[in-house]
């Protein structure tokens, strides 16, 4: 699969694995390979982290970068990732006034439990930082928050 790479992809996947080359052996810990993908900006969930190799514990695995560059290469490949277009629409069916806001208590619920679920602390910090201030009826405007988000 690295033979699909062009040789910008493979300079930028080398750095990128170098930076969690903490120890200098050429090694990285499969704990870091989302962050490794993610800082390559590409999307995967944890389960196709997990599926490509990636482990919950450190030092349960070591990736050499001959072994990364494959699954980097797949991932990048992998279409099954959402857009903001696609988040919009998702977030517009909880707009009922159809008026570009949305309740903040609907938005947390929503994240704490759909999809690839965040605990209370991963959501509470998402607000913090991209939410807009609840309005008197505690709704915010979701397209604003979904940009903070995805920037």
């Amino acid at each position: 699969m690295a033979g699909d790479l062009s040789a910008r992809d493979i300079e930028r996947a080398n750095f990128a694995f170098s930076i969690y080359d903490f120890e200098g052996t050429g090694t990285v810990d499969a704990i870091y390979l989302g962050d490794i993908l993610r800082g390559l900006n590409l999307n995967p969930t944890q389960a196709t982290v997990e599926k490509m190799g990636g482990t919950k514990k450190k030092n349960e695995k070591k990736l050499k970068v001959e072994e990364f560059l494959p699954i980097f290469g797949q991932v990048k490949k992998e279409k099954d990732v959402g857009c903001y277009e696609d988040f919009l629409e998702c977030l517009k069916l909880y707009d009922k006034a159809e008026d570009g806001k949305m309740l903040l208590a609907e938005l947390t619920h929503t994240l704490l439990s759909l999809g690839e679920r965040l605990s209370d602390r991963e959501v509470d910090t998402i607000v913090k930082d991209c939410a807009e201030p609840e309005d008197e009826d505690g709704f915010i405007p979701y397209a604003q928050f979904l940009k903070n988000v995805m920037s």
